[in-house]
């Protein structure tokens, strides 16, 4: 089994920052990809942010310039720093993993249990 735990999030004013944190542990053979899904209050879920091979990003439209994501693969960690935050930032951010856990298994996602982060105006 592939465990992912976020942590970092948390109540913020606009203009405000915050940096998120997910680790993956377990099982694990190879990590694909790691990255950034967030869903506010009745919207549907959508990619902030993702990193695969530790080279290649991708980052929504709405945060770009102010969100970026990185990782550390030797410890199966990656981040979220988000600057300048706005209330539109406001949604539980939900951490996964594209992840192979066997040298013969397939690729598989993994999703931790989200963490929330408010911004006030």
């Amino acid at each position: 089994q592939v465990q992912v735990v976020e942590s970092g999030g948390g109540l913020v004013q606009a203009g405000g920052s915050l940096r998120l944190s997910c680790v993956a542990s377990g099982s694990i053979f190879k990590i694909n990809a790691m990255g950034w899904y967030r869903q506010g209050p009745g919207k549907q879920r959508e990619l902030v942010a993702s990193i695969t091979s530790g080279v290649s990003t991708n980052y929504a439209d709405s945060v770009k310039g102010r969100f970026t994501i990185s990782r550390d693969t030797a410890k199966n960690t990656v981040y979220l720093q988000m600057n300048s935050l706005k209330p539109e930032d406001t949604a539980i951010y939900y951490c996964y993993t594209n992840t192979q856990a066997t040298y013969w298994g397939s690729l598989h996602d993994y999703w931790g249990q989200g963490t929330q982060v408010t911004v006030s105006s």
